[in-house]
């Protein structure tokens, strides 16, 4: 048993070196391997695996989707109420992470910001070449990896999800927003685009639009969150050039004002927008006045590489401070006009 566990353990870690970004592979093999096992672990008081949601805490649920088993992770906070609708926020991993690793709050904040606010955040997983879950990806359009090979339906995976929750819990259907990291931010805009009737507002960080066609029914607000000195996706638009080890999992990424420019006539705002943050290391500029009460707005910090600003340190980068990326998108949420909620 403890040989083919060994041999379970080499083949994840050979997988591990060929396709996840090359800046994580700079730790030693037994730390990240370690952290990964601690993550899959999750806190001491995850509820069992199927178990219906009966208050606050954290829960782990898995369905069956076009013959695959999917998975994701609910955090619920303390303060929910059943007789009150929640917010929901869907918070996406990048490629090659897994639901865990989005959930580890020193590197991401996001279970933290969920109890400070009060809305439930719900962690999918992506499609995986391994059982635990790890090197999972999305199929955002043109990127990334074997979601995107196998053109797996991610959207209607994420529709029977919330359809799942709303059996356990009431959410706020005019609050259901969607964050997510590199290519689980490009996740977020394929939502906007293919689910605009789910989705209120997204807010992508270090990942651009990729998605091949776009239509949205109806505006959705868009909080675009970028540093000038991304390494893997950049921000001119590309993939860096040591970035990825097989390149061709990947695309030459769209560039955020590409992106920005995408969404401001989607939503039919002003060319022209309104710098509302201008601080040392950070700048946002937002599009205003667009149809149904909708948003634009890009935040750009100087520095922080491909990393979640103002969260803990991922692939050895140490993320910018001068902006909190949890703070500015909740910000930015609470900012959309409120209509009446069932």
């Amino acid at each position: 048993m403890r040989r083919v566990r060994f041999l379970h353990i080499t083949a994840t870690l050979a997988a591990l070196a060929v396709l996840i970004p090359a800046e994580a592979r700079e730790r030693p093999l037994l730390e990240r391997l370690h952290q990964r096992l601690q993550q899959q672990r999750g806190p001491d008081t995850m509820a069992a695996s199927g178990s219906p949601i009966q208050g606050p805490g954290d829960y782990r649920f898995s369905l069956m989707h076009d013959g695959l088993r999917r998975e994701y992770r609910v955090h619920v906070p303390r303060s929910y109420d059943p007789a009150r609708p929640a917010p929901l926020l869907l918070a996406f991993h990048g490629g090659g992470g897994d639901m865990d690793l989005q959930a580890d709050d020193a590197r991401y904040g996001i279970l933290s910001k969920s109890e400070q606010v009060g809305f439930v955040a719900v962690f999918p997983n992506g499609i995986s070449p391994l059982r635990n879950g790890m090197l999972g990806t999305w199929n955002a359009g043109t990127c990334c990896g074997d979601a995107r090979d196998r053109d797996i339906d991610d959207v209607d995976f994420v529709r029977r999800l919330v359809a799942d929750l709303d059996r356990n819990l009431h959410i706020d259907h005019q609050r259901i927003y969607a964050t997510g990291m590199s290519n689980g931010g490009m996740m977020a805009y394929r939502l906007a685009c293919d689910a605009s009737d789910l989705v209120r507002a997204i807010a992508p960080v270090a990942g651009t639009d990729n998605t091949i066609t776009c239509r949205p029914q109806r505006p959705v607000s868009v909080l675009h969150i970028h540093a000038r000195d991304d390494t893997h996706v950049l921000f001119d638009g590309g993939a860096g050039a040591n970035a990825f080890r097989d390149r061709s999992k990947v695309t030459e990424f769209t560039s955020v004002p590409a992106s920005v420019e995408r969404w401001v006539e989607f939503d039919g705002c002003p060319h022209t927008p309104r710098r509302v943050v201008d601080s040392p290391g950070a700048g946002c500029d937002l599009h205003a006045a667009c149809r149904d009460g909708s948003r634009v707005q890009v935040c750009v910090t100087t520095t922080g590489g491909h990393s979640w600003p103002g969260g803990g340190a991922v692939r050895g980068k140490t993320p910018s401070t001068a902006l909190s990326a949890n703070d500015a998108m909740w910000e930015f949420f609470d900012s959309l006009p409120r209509t009446a909620s069932p």
